[in-house]
């Protein structure tokens, strides 16, 4: 079993930066993978970022704005999240599984409560 509690999301304008915190308790937390997905208003689920096989996967919506990185020691992952654009308003969803992301695509079976972020023009 293994809990996931994200926080750091807020109200930001347009142009701003936030980075979102998710911490993960459980046993053997460091053998999962970890990630981030969003779900915008309205809207389906995104994954938008994680450490894959392959090197990190960033969706296309964000790629090049925003930064994931895993702190091992505090069991927490990040997502560095610059140049926000209202469209980036959404509940941003930490997951976690033993099996790794493809690239693009991942079904992890623990999941946050989510943190909001909402970004104003």
């Amino acid at each position: 079993q293994v809990l996931l509690v994200e926080s750091g999301g807020g109200l930001v304008q347009a142009g701003g930066s936030l980075r979102v915190s998710c911490a993960a308790t459980g046993r053997t937390v460091i053998s999962y993978y970890m990630g981030w997905f969003r779900q915008p208003p309205g809207k389906e689920r995104e994954f938008i970022a994680a450490l894959t096989r392959r090197g990190v996967y960033y969706a296309d919506s964000v790629k090049g704005r925003f930064t994931f990185s895993r702190d091992n020691a505090r069991n927490t992952v990040f997502l560095q999240m610059n140049t926000l654009e209202p469209e980036d308003t959404a509940v941003y969803y930490c997951a976690a599984d033993l099996s790794p992301p493809d690239y693009g695509t991942w079904h992890p079976l623990y999941w946050g409560q989510g943190t909001q972020v909402t970004v104003s023009s």
